[in-house]
């Protein structure tokens, strides 16, 4: 409903942003979720959200994705200092080397390809966005 009403529109902001929903203290979310911000456990939700940029009112949303991070293995109780730097960098490294698609920041562009391919073809959509890559 939220693209047909951007459809009678010359220009919408879609405008993006992630919320960490942390489960963190209840027990029995605990299974099934993953790592977020600085400790906590749960999930992850990237959100687009229709403004009209004259007025500044919201529409709707257009798009949401909801996700968890796979959680990280333990690291060994008797790692040295120098072994745990070895295994961040190697962990660093690795991400580097992920195919795009399999990035975090990818989720931003299924975003801007889901609301391009739901808004009509007139309507000029802005993606704001925080820094995601």
């Amino acid at each position: 409903m939220t693209a047909e009403t951007v459809a009678e529109s010359d220009v919408t902001l879609c405008v993006g942003d992630t919320t960490f929903l942390d489960y963190g203290s209840i027990e029995a979310k605990k299974e099934g979720y993953g790592p977020i911000g600085k400790g906590g456990n749960g999930l992850i939700l990237h959100s687009g959200l229709a403004i009209e940029p004259e007025s500044g009112q919201s529409v709707g949303l257009l798009w949401q994705k909801l996700w968890n991070r796979e959680p990280k293995a333990k690291p060994p109780l008797d790692e040295t200092p120098t072994q745990k730097k070895q295994r961040q960098l190697a962990a660093r490294k690795e991400a580097r080397n992920r195919p795009f698609e399999q990035k975090e920041s990818y989720k931003w562009v299924e975003a801007l390809t889901t609301v391009e391919n739901l808004v009509s073809q007139h309507t000029r959509v802005i993606h704001v966005f925080d820094s995601c890559w």
